[in-house]
C-alpha cells in the first residue's frame, strides 16, 4: 500500500493513494484512524481493513468516486509528527569515498556495528519549500538516502525479527548545513546546527508487501530486508547521484537492533539509512578534486530545485529558499587569541 498525508482543514489527513487518488480513511471505514500518528499506534488492528479495502478499490468498488488527485492537495511528510528521528550510516561506499578523499583510511569500526545519530524530528517536512537561514546556504548539500518508520513498540529488538517492525519505506533528504557541520564536528560530539533545520521526506510511505517484488538478499553475514531499488536525486533537472538501496551493508534490521538496545522504540520513530553512495555534493566534490584540482565544487544555492527518486516510493521535490532574516550564527564565533 501507499500512505500520504496531506492538508485538509489546516490538519494532517491520512489517504490511501490508489491509481493517483488519495482516498481519505472515513470512507474506507469509519473506525480507520484520520492520521498517520493514530495509524501507527494501531497498526496491527488496521492495516488488514487496508489491505482488504485497497484490494475491493481495485476490483472496481465505488470508493474511487471520492477519491482526490494526488497533484491537488498540499503534501506533507508521510510521518508529519516522528516521535523521534534517527540516521544511519549504512552504506560502505560512502563512507569509504569520504574518508578516501579527506586521506582518511576506511575506519575498520564500520564493518563491526552499525551507528546512527539523532537529529529533529520536529524539522521534519515533506515536499515544498526549504527554509534556509544565511548560515545554512554555506556549503548546503542533500543527502540522498530511504527512511523507514516503526510501527510496533519493541525493546532489545534482535536483527532476526526486526523487519516486523518496519511499517514501511520513504524517500528522505538529510539537507545539511555543511559549513556549520565542519566546524562544529572538530569538537567530536556531532553534527547539530548542521542538521537540525530540516530533513524533508516524502512524498508517501510504501508498506512492505508492496515492495515485495524488490525484494533481494542482504550482504553476506548480514541480516534483515533488503530490496533493489535504484536511488537517484536530479538538481535542477540534472541528474548529480545514482545508486541503489541493495548497495546497504548494514540492515535496517541491524540498524532497528543496535537502536533498541537498552531503550524502547515506539510507532512513528523514523530511521534513515545514510548517505547512498554518490549521494551527496560533500562526497562528489572530493571525488572531483580528487581527480583533478581544479574541480569546480557545487553546492545548493537558493532557487535549486531537488528531485530525488527512488524506485517503487515515488519522487520527493524541494526547492530551496533564502529566509527574510539575516542573522548569523557564524558572526557570533570567538576570535581566538
Amino acid at each position: 500500500m501507499k500512505l500520504v498525508s496531506y492538508i485538509k482543514n489546516e490538519h494532517d489527513q491520512l489517504a490511501l493513494l490508489v491509481d493517483g487518488l488519495l482516498i481519505d480513511m472515513e470512507f474506507i471505514h469509519p473506525d480507520l484512524p484520520t492520521s498517520m500518528t493514530m495509524l501507527l499506534n494501531y497498526w496491527d488492528d488496521c492495516i488488514p481493513i487496508l489491505q482488504g479495502a485497497e484490494i475491493s478499490i481495485r476490483e472496481g468498488n465505488k470508493l474511487m468516486n471520492k477519491g482526490i488527485p494526488f497533484e491537488n492537495v498540499t503534501i506533507v511528510s508521510p510521518v508529519p509528527f516522528p516521535t523521534s528521528c534517527r540516521d544511519g550510516y549504512a552504506f560502505r561506499q560512502h563512507v569509504a569515498s569520504a574518508r578516501r578523499n579527506r586521506k582518511l583510511p576506511m575506519i575498520p569500526e564500520f564493518d563491526q556495528y552499525p551507528v546512527f545519530y539523532f537529529t529533529n524530528h520536529h524539522s521534519v517536512q515533506g515536499p515544498g519549500n526549504i527554509f534556509c537561514m544565511p548560515d545554512h546556504l554555506e556549503k548546503l548539500d542533500f543527502e540522498l538516502e530511504a527512511a523507514i518508520v516503526v510501527c510496533r513498540q519493541g525493546r532489545n529488538i534482535p536483527a532476526s525479527e526486526a523487519d516486523q517492525y518496519i511499517g514501511g519505506l520513504m524517500i528522505m533528504n538529510d539537507v545539511s548545513a555543511r559549513q556549520l557541520q565542519m566546524e562544529e564536528m572538530l569538537l567530536n560530539l556531532g553534527p547539530a546546527k548542521g542538521k537540525d533545520f530540516c530533513t524533508s521526506i516524502g512524498p508517501m510511505l510504501v508498506t512492505l508487501d508492496e515492495l515485495s517484488e524488490f525484494e533481494v538478499p542482504c550482504n553476506e553475514g548480514h541480516t534483515g530486508l533488503n530490496w533493489n531499488l535504484r536511488m537517484q536525486c536530479r538538481v535542477n533537472g540534472v541528474q548529480v547521484s545514482d545508486g541503489n538501496l541493495s548497495d546497504m551493508d548494514w540492515t535496517f534490521a541491524e540498524i532497528i537492533e543496535r537502536a533498541s538496545y537498552g531503550v524502547d522504540l515506539f510507532p512513528g520513530d523514523v530511521i534513515g539509512s545514510g548517505t547512498v553512495g554518490t549521494g551527496c555534493f560533500l562526497e562528489l566534490n572530493g571525488t572531483g578534486k580528487l581527480n583533478d584540482p581544479n574541480y569546480a565544487e557545487q553546492w545548493l544555492q537558493e532557487g535549486d530545485e531537488i528531485e530525488m527518486e527512488i524506485d517503487g516510493l515515488g519522487k520527493l521535490n524541494n526547492t530551496i529558499v533564502r529566509s527574510e532574516d539575516d542573522f548569523s550564527i557564524l558572526k557570533l564565533k570567538k576570535k581566538l587569541s
